[in-house]
């Protein structure tokens, strides 16, 4: 069983910039892909960004490319999601993701994650 908690959501205004962490309780964290995906009020869950097991890649939806930075803490078994330039946009709801089976061509796919956090809270005002 894994248990994923996020925290780091907040109201920020345009521009401003903040870190989500996400604390996983996982054994053999490292082989893990962990994500993030973010949904907003009214749309679909949608794919923020990824980085691929223990292989270090990271993977970022054309609407972050730039502005937002996964990382992965394998020895305190962390996630963070550091988002710069914030946009109005980028409000929702942000969701940590993690799955050890997933394979690279599914790592934008909501359905591929077997475990997922409660949510954090991200609005951006313009």
């Amino acid at each position: 069983q894994v248990h994923l908690v996020e925290s780091g959501g907040g109201l920020v205004q345009a521009g401003d910039s903040l870190r989500l962490s996400c604390a996983a309780s996982a054994s053999g964290f490292s082989r893990y892909t962990m994500a993030w995906f973010r949904q907003a009020p009214g749309k679909e869950r949608e794919f923020v960004a990824a980085t691929f097991r223990s292989y270090g890649r990271t993977y970022y939806a054309d609407s972050v490319k730039g502005r937002f930075t996964i990382s992965k803490d394998t020895a305190n078994s962390m996630v963070y999601l550091q988002m710069n330039s914030l946009k109005p946009e980028d409000t929702g709801v942000y969701y940590c993701a993690g799955d050890s089976t997933i394979i690279l061509s599914s790592i934008f796919d909501v359905r591929s994650y077997d475990y997922w956090g409660q949510g954090t809270q991200v609005t951006v005002s313009s």
